[in-house]
């Protein structure tokens, strides 16, 4: 907490004490907040937005304002500052917010925080940033007649003109230029932004999924190709950053209903580590790079590929996920195209034995997410419709019934993949590989009853890599190939 008292601030009780709301209460931006949930109610004017900032910010945040229905009440809140707060509402001091948000959005703050006296902010006539509020604050309390909290290099005229200035958060460049103005007298800076938190935005661990990519070069028994191999691990990078952009987006569009969850709250953008702004710019660059590396070093078929999974979790994010059965094949055919991509990567033609085992398959893991999903949320109390999803906890029986039958489909696509003439001529011990149906089925089996009994609390790919045992089933499973060479 903050070294801050209403006694070490030495001012009159009859001073108000001004907050500012975007990156100083709140670890975001109602603007950017607003812009977001607009594109992932209306995907389709997604562009509007730009027509109305040709009015101004203020058209702008009032179109976006009636456009929009933000839960101020999962919103995240700097406690830091609300700490600050309730120190100073105990000194018997008036609490303001003023920001440079919509009026409408602070008074639903204000109502729910229940800690402000008086609320200003932005309507369709005046802006209230900058000049604007330093403007509107003097004219009501006078020059140095009210303390003033702010992060950002707007809030320098406000600063100017208060008794002390309070930094919280600040941005870079804010803290320097606030030591030139004589009156600050506090300075809480944020947690730095880690490694970590970039790390999980961007979610480098499920990389491990574009693995999928060398199937094709596995079954091919092509491994040792070292031009092959290149384009291989070319493609696992430039599918890595393309995955890594659609995260960034899906974790944009997912912010209401990741801050209801109560793991996915902690994820960078719905906690606040990391801005909104800073996703909507990294986006875009990751898929640039991705799209570009790929067109001017991999033959085309994978860049048409590669459009192909970034459409479709597109279409995933902001309709199909929230489409019963919809969502579980949409997934599933997200990790078949990776298989697909490894070969137009490659150059290699993929049988019809791989592409059905692997839409089984991942269908199988596919319901084994959103089985998880359902068990946590009627571990938590929630019987109806969860949220973002088209399921209801009652649908647990229905959905494991589907998810084993889907993977011990995969298991008889698997053996009758042995029986294939083609598979007797790539082998010269094609029998040894029925040894992998058992493996193959214990493994789902497996996969299944540890669901059932609430311990897949991850994506099942994930899982199965850090699962000491499933490790073991996959070497085994990949020696019974090797063997049958």
């Amino acid at each position: 907490m903050p070294d801050f008292t209403p006694t070490t601030a030495s001012c009159a009780a009859s001073t108000p004490f001004v907050v500012d709301l975007d990156g100083t209460l709140l670890k975001s931006d109602l603007l950017f907040e607003c812009v977001v949930s607009f594109i992932r109610t209306k995907p389709l004017q997604c562009l509007k937005p730009l027509a109305w900032l040709w009015h101004g910010k203020a058209y702008l945040k009032e179109r976006l304002a009636q456009a929009t229905d933000i839960d101020v009440t999962s919103l995240p809140y700097d406690p830091d500052v609300l700490w600050m707060i309730e120190a100073q509402r105990n000194g018997g001091r008036k609490i303001v917010l003023a920001t440079a948000s919509h009026y409408t959005l602070a008074v639903r703050i204000a109502g729910h925080l229940k800690v402000f006296d008086e609320v200003l902010g932005t309507t369709l006539e005046r802006n209230l940033s900058g000049a604007h509020k330093r403007n509107a604050l003097v004219t009501l309390y006078g020059e140095r007649g009210f303390d003033y909290v702010g992060n950002s290099l707007d809030d320098l005229p406000v600063w100017r003109s208060a008794r002390q200035a309070f930094v919280v958060n600040p941005l870079p460049g804010v803290e320097r230029a606030t030591r030139h103005l004589g009156n600050a007298v506090q300075v809480v800076r944020p947690d730095t932004t880690n490694f970590k938190s970039v790390y999980k935005a961007l979610r480098i661990h499920q990389w491990v999924k574009n693995a999928l990519i060398f199937i094709p070069l596995l079954a091919a028994h092509q491994l040792v190709n070292p031009l092959l191999l290149w384009h291989g691990v070319l493609a696992f990078v430039f599918f890595g950053l393309c995955a890594s952009g659609v995260y960034v987006l899906n974790d944009l569009l997912d912010l209401a209903d990741d801050r209801k969850h109560p793991t996915k709250r902690h994820r960078p953008f719905a906690s606040g580590a990391l801005s909104i702004k800073s996703g909507l710019l990294t986006f875009p660059l990751l898929l640039l790079v991705a799209f570009t590396g790929a067109w001017l070093c991999l033959p085309h078929q994978f860049v048409a590929v590669l459009a192909c999974y970034y459409v479709l979790t597109l279409v995933y994010s902001l309709w199909l996920k929230r489409l019963m059965a919809l969502d579980v094949i949409a997934l599933a055919l997200l990790y078949t195209l990776r298989i697909i991509a490894g070969g137009a990567a490659f150059e290699l033609e993929l049988t019809g034995w791989m592409l059905a085992f692997a839409m089984f398959m991942f269908l199988s893991l596919a319901l084994v997410k959103r089985y998880a999903e359902l068990l946590l949320a009627l571990h938590s109390g929630i019987t109806g419709k969860t949220g973002g999803r088209d399921y209801f906890p009652a649908d647990l029986a229905m959905l494991s019934s589907l998810g084993a039958a889907s993977g011990y489909l995969a298991v008889i696509v698997l053996a009758l993949y042995i029986q294939d003439s083609v598979t007797t001529a790539l082998y010269a011990h094609p029998r040894w590989i029925w040894l992998a149906c058992p493996v193959l089925l214990l493994w789902i089996t497996r996969i299944w009853l540890l669901t059932h009994r609430g311990r897949m609390n991850d994506d099942p790919v994930v899982f199965a890599l850090r699962d000491h045992l499933s490790l073991a089933m996959g070497a085994v499973f990949c020696l019974i190939f090797w063997v049958a060479v």
